[in-house]
């Protein structure tokens, strides 16, 4: 079988973690990396044993499929150039700033014939992946995804950074449009929101209740699913689920007699699953699960919940100067 010539553009913190699971698979012959700063680019690619760049459009015409891990900022210009190129792309999350850069990358891929793929990585946590056969009618979810600052990823403010992972999964678990949204988030470190929660409301009757900081002294990343007769408890980081049925009788204590199980996938590794998904999907040219139209999905839904937060915030700040005024 012919060997599929893969790249990545930008090889920061995750970028190199990609450059090293494309180098890893057998089928694939990880041709280059690029990166704008020259001594990273050499870094990894003697790394992983294949070419550095510093301008990703000199890797292009040698690659059937590329890594986009460049700033989200840059994501919509590299994108563009890879797919208008004919060249298949798995781009990380958030795929674009804003919607009609997303539209735009949409209708290159289909122009082209061209894969695109979203980097919603927990989609493809060993534990996400195996939590569909427990899944009835969900009802309320309480998701928490809180970690301690780091300087990568600043760039976008909490929502974009994080959120955006639970929104994505729960746009997935609960089958019912979406009919309102109620937001808080204030920025603690940066200059925009560090810590938000985000009430969303299902026309079904479903509710997600989503916290995100990435200000917190500890790390939490945990989902808690409740549906008629059981409970999901999702551990992210420890790539668990917690399953607790109800049986119907009554304990002395008056609780439901229920049944616990923990299923462990602790041996997978979430990164190299979305990778190899994406390569297969580049060499059988099907549709990805997390296809651009996924990755807009859950934009939208993220774009409205900061757009609210500034609102609240906006209309926050004009009753403080108001207040002052008055005094």
């Amino acid at each position: 079988m012919k060997k599929l010539k893969a790249g990545v553009i930008g090889v920061g913190y995750l970028g190199r973690f990609h450059a090293q699971k494309y180098a890893a698979l057998e089928q694939v012959d990880l041709v280059g990396v690029a990166d704008t700063e020259a001594d990273r680019a050499k870094l990894v690619a003697d790394e992983c044993g294949c070419r550095a760049f510093t301008d990703f459009r000199e890797l292009l015409p040698l690659v059937d499929c590329v890594s986009v891990a460049v700033p989200t900022s840059q994501h919509f210009d590299v994108a563009q150039q890879a797919l208008a190129g004919g060249v298949d792309v798995l781009l990380e999350k958030p795929m674009t700033v804003t919607l009609e850069e997303a539209d735009e990358l949409i209708a290159l891929a289909e122009e082209h014939q061209a894969i695109l793929q979203v980097g919603h990585l927990e989609r493809f946590n060993p534990a996400v992946l195996a939590l569909k056969p427990f899944l009835t009618t969900p009802v309320f979810i309480e998701s928490s995804r809180i970690s301690t600052f780091k300087r990568r990823g600043v760039d976008v403010d909490v929502v974009l950074d994080l959120m955006i992972h639970d929104i994505d999964i729960i746009l997935t678990i609960i089958d019912s449009p979406l009919k309102t949204i109620h937001t808080v988030g204030a920025p603690v470190v940066t200059d925009t929101t560090d810590i938000a929660n985000a009430r969303l409301i299902f026309e079904n009757g479903a509710t997600a209740n989503i916290t995100v900081s990435r200000v917190s002294l500890s790390t939490v990343r945990k989902m808690r699913i409740f549906q008629p007769g059981s409970y999901l408890n999702v551990d992210f980081a420890k790539k668990t689920i917690m399953t607790i049925e109800l049986k119907g009788e009554l304990l002395e204590s008056g609780m439901p007699r229920h049944e616990t199980q923990v299923h462990s996938f602790a041996g997978e590794d979430a990164l190299f699953n979305e990778i190899a998904q994406f390569t297969a999907h580049v060499r059988e040219r099907t549709k990805p699960e997390v296809s651009g139209v996924e990755g807009r999905r859950a934009l939208a839904v993220v774009m409205q919940v900061i757009d609210q937060i500034k609102a609240h915030q906006s209309l926050d700040l004009y009753r403080k100067i108001q207040a002052a005024a008055v005094k």
